[in-house]
């Protein structure tokens, strides 16, 4: 599998898991002061396929992401609501959690949260300074920049270019202005630690490196996030965890792209966000992971109501078609005639192709989407209709890793309205045998007003959601 790496800026290859079976996959987790909004949610789904797709080939990942709940925007929240920034940061760590089991995301192999490892992070910038990286003033710790050669590569800004745009703050005593800082010194109601320094607390990107390398040691194979994240916060991380140890800080280096709002970039300061809950409550969880892989993940990807209705569209498309097939097949096994057999042999290997070709999801998707249309364009010729089972059976396996088209009804309904429809379209089956067909046209009438379609074909009756 070949993934475009940013430090490389090119592909680097993943051993295949008989050389290499574990993975060590750390992709940075959300700051708890707000619910997470729907550009947040885009690593979210992304690295969770991702992760989905490496373990469905074989290999063991392990995947951690972290919980940001030290931080000056938590300690704003806190202020705005006359709370604690202990009370914000669980609040909403408690609603992350929830919009990730919406989002259709695996939990993490691990979540550490940054204030359990603040001992470790104190030991760390320990070690910094005494290898001359870091030095303190005032109370605070620096990094300083120039001591580390290789700052800079993964961005590919040369020191000269951020020096023109660096400043110190006031009150920052750093010595150089590119330099950052590791520990910040307590100011009146913030939280603190005891320190070889004073009381205090770390900077953010102290908070990754140590628990990145706390769970998956001193080089990780996968390091993934937001291209926003690129500088400083991945720059920064390399400094400190290569200026200790001396080897590379991860194998590999993923970073989507942006999701963006008529071109701009979606962020809260800018007010033109949008929160994951309310989107997934519109358009189904489906929906919304369908509209983030039909775009490349490295590619930024614009946001509009129009785009995720497209999305709900695609994935009942495919709904319909699975309930037809199966419906079709009756619970029993018929095989492909070998023409349609070799089609659909072609795009199964399009789709492991595709995805193992820099994680293309659009191609992939394309290869779903082959699948439905050569069932239909076999059907509409007079194929034997039953044999749509088998590529519906193969379409399931495929989406699995994907997280999608697993539900054995539409997309968007919980179980047990799907039973309580089921039940109203065998209901109007027995009436139409019976000949009341003035009340299983009412049944369908009112089922149509509630945005539920029938559609009878000589398997039976299909339901879709309008």
């Amino acid at each position: 599998m070949r993934l475009w790496s940013t430090l490389e800026r090119g592909p680097v290859e993943l051993p295949p898991p008989e050389e290499k079976k574990r993975v060590g996959m750390y992709v940075c987790g959300p700051t708890v002061y707000d619910y997470i909004h729907i550009g947040n949610a885009r690593p979210f789904i992304v690295f969770d396929v991702l992760r989905r797709y490496l373990e469905s080939r074989g290999y063991e990942v392990v995947y951690v992401q972290n919980i940001t709940d030290i931080d000056d925007k938590i300690i704003n929240r806190a202020r705005e609501e006359g709370s604690s920034p202990e009370e914000v940061a669980e609040r909403f760590t408690r609603e992350y959690l929830e919009d990730l089991r919406a989002l259709g995301a695996k939990l993490p192999t691990y979540q550490p949260r940054a204030r359990a490892y603040v001992d470790k992070m104190i030991e760390l910038i320990e070690e910094l300074i005494a290898k001359g990286h870091a030095y303190v003033a005032d109370g605070d710790v620096y990094f300083s920049v120039r001591s580390f050669p290789g700052y800079g590569k993964l961005s590919g800004k040369s020191l000269d270019d951020l020096l023109a745009g660096a400043r110190v703050e006031l009150g920052e005593a750093k010595r150089d202005p590119l330099d950052f800082t590791l520990w910040k010194a307590a100011k009146p109601g913030e939280p603190k630690w005891p320190s070889p320094w004073g009381l205090g607390r770390p900077g953010w990107h102290t908070e990754c490196v140590v628990m990145s390398r706390e769970l998956l040691g001193e080089t990780l194979d996968i390091h993934a996030g937001g291209n926003d994240l690129i500088f400083p916060h991945h720059e920064n991380e390399i400094a400190q965890a290569e200026a200790l140890s001396g080897k590379p800080f991860a194998r590999i280096w993923l970073h989507n792209g942006m999701l963006t709002v008529k071109g701009e970039k979606m962020s809260k300061s800018l007010g033109n966000f949008y929160y994951a809950r309310d989107v997934v409550e519109l358009y189904g969880t489906e929906a919304v992971r369908y509209f983030y892989l039909s775009r490349h993940w490295r590619k930024p990807l614009d946001f509009s109501p129009e785009a995720l209705e497209e999305a709900r569209k695609a994935v009942e498309g495919v709904y319909e078609f699975l309930a037809e097939a199966e419906l079709a097949g009756g619970g029993k096994e018929v095989a492909l005639p070998e023409e349609l057999a070799g089609e659909v042999r072609l795009l199964e290997e399009k789709f492991h192709g595709d995805l193992e070709d820099d994680f293309n999801t659009p191609g992939a998707l394309a290869a779903l989407q082959g699948m439905v249309n050569a069932g239909k364009r076999f059907a509409a010729a007079g194929g034997d209709r039953r044999a749509l089972a088998a590529i519906a059976q193969r379409i399931r396996k495929l989406a699995a890793p994907l997280g999608l088209f697993q539900r054995r009804g539409p997309a968007g309904l919980p179980g047990k309205a799907e039973e309580i429809i089921g039940l109203l379209v065998d209901l109007r089956a027995e009436l139409r045998r019976e000949r009341n067909f003035r009340l299983a046209d009412a049944i369908r009438e009112k089922l149509a007003a509630l945005g539920v379609e029938l559609r009878d074909t000589p398997q039976g009756t299909v339901w879709t959601l309008r």
